[in-house]
């Protein structure tokens, strides 16, 4: 198989490197992270133009018809300076539900308005108790007048506070665990009946808690089939792991780079830091770690469009696994070669670490998926 980027994708990640370089630096970061949002909407507007909002959809619905391999490239542009905007649960989260499950008439109505970045999407499948379970779903959706009625609560929603449309799944059929029953839903932010408690995550991303109560959804707010949202919910999943692995490829790319950098300048005993072949050994395990970390990230994302679910699901937890230890040893160990000073708020590498931290755990550790492998991932 080949891994080489083609014209097209060398094409997608000049223009995407070229736009961060010049909008997006540690310090520029600083002063989105104090803006309102938390993120800067200029750069969103600049997502937009470059048409990376509708990379991965249709055509015929606004999108540019872009792949698995696209969106990996782009979050690992993302990765090496921490973007902050919503990106993520809009495009590659709620996008890829509505993509999966929706009508046409549903993906008409909302991917064109993603890909202008008018339309800001969240999706909300876990909950306070489920940890990673993706069938513990105790959030109702019973039938009302011309519709349904949905209660209950989501918890840690990425960007839920700043979304506009959110994906909600909810029990409309038996009983908690159950593959069969759940359901999802287009909610309206505003909507009688949601409230959203936004925060700062340990990242420095925001995210919201989100409560149901009584909120009306009529049935064209339904997104597939009703009882069968497992399934779609499974497959978006799958998908923000591939585009998070990418992710994490850049921000340790970033970190070698810094450590390397700072083991040349950083002077002890009269010698950088760098001529000591200890600090030599870790620069090379670091580096080591980054590519194999890039090798499982290219096994996710060749990995999203494989039709056998159980070989799908294998090879997607395999790929957890590997390049979440992979950006763990990357970031502990750029800190421990920084030293204090790493540890700082006012020097990156730390931001850096606390990212791949929440990636790492992001849907589920791996020690969760290494106990998925050990039962054969079902």
């Amino acid at each position: 198989m080949d891994f080489e980027p083609s014209d097209d994708q060398r094409l997608l990640v000049e223009s995407v490197s070229r736009m961060l370089r010049d909008s997006y630096d540690f310090t520029r970061r600083r002063s989105y992270l104090a803006l309102p949002e938390g993120y800067s909407p200029a750069v969103w507007s600049q997502f937009a133009e470059l048409g990376l909002l509708g990379l991965p959809f249709a055509e015929e619905y606004g999108g540019f018809g872009g792949g698995a391999q696209e969106v990996m490239l782009v979050m690992q542009a993302f990765g090496r300076v921490l973007v902050l905007e919503p990106y993520f649960p809009t495009v590659v989260l709620g996008g890829a539900a509505v993509n999966l499950a929706g009508s046409a008439a549903q993906k008409q109505a909302i991917l064109p308005a993603v890909a202008e970045g008018g339309l800001k999407l969240a999706f909300a499948h876990g909950e306070r108790q489920a940890r990673y379970d993706l069938t513990d779903v105790v959030t109702t959706a019973k039938r009302g007048a011309g519709g349904w009625v949905l209660d209950g609560s989501k918890t840690v929603v990425s960007h839920g506070e700043a979304a506009d449309k959110i994906v909600v799944s909810a029990r409309t059929g038996g009983e908690r665990y159950d593959e069969a029953g759940i359901t999802l839903f287009l909610v309206d932010a505003g909507a009688a009946g949601v409230a959203r408690r936004g925060y700062v995550s340990r990242d420095d991303t925001r995210a919201a808690d989100i409560s149901l109560s009584n909120v009306a959804v009529s049935d064209a707010g339904v997104l597939g089939e009703v009882g069968g949202g497992l399934p779609v919910i499974r497959r978006v999943i799958e998908a923000g792991i591939a585009a998070t692995a990418g992710e994490t490829v850049g921000a340790m790319e970033a970190m070698n780079e810094m450590t390397l950098e700072y083991a040349k300048t950083r002077v002890q005993f009269g010698q950088p830091i760098g001529s000591y072949q200890v600090v030599q050994h870790r620069l090379a395990d670091m580096f080591m770690a980054q590519e194999q970390g890039r090798s499982m990230a290219m096994l996710a994302t060749m990995s999203i469009d494989n039709p056998d679910d159980g070989a799908r699901a294998h090879d997607i937890a395999l790929a957890k696994v590997g390049v979440g230890q992979a950006g763990r040893y990357v970031s502990q160990s750029a800190v421990q070669v920084h030293g204090g000073i790493g540890m700082t708020e006012e020097y990156a590498v730390g931001h850096y670490f606390r990212r791949c931290m929440v990636i790492e755990r992001l849907f589920g550790d791996p020690a969760y998926y290494l106990a998925k492998l050990a039962e054969g991932v079902g």
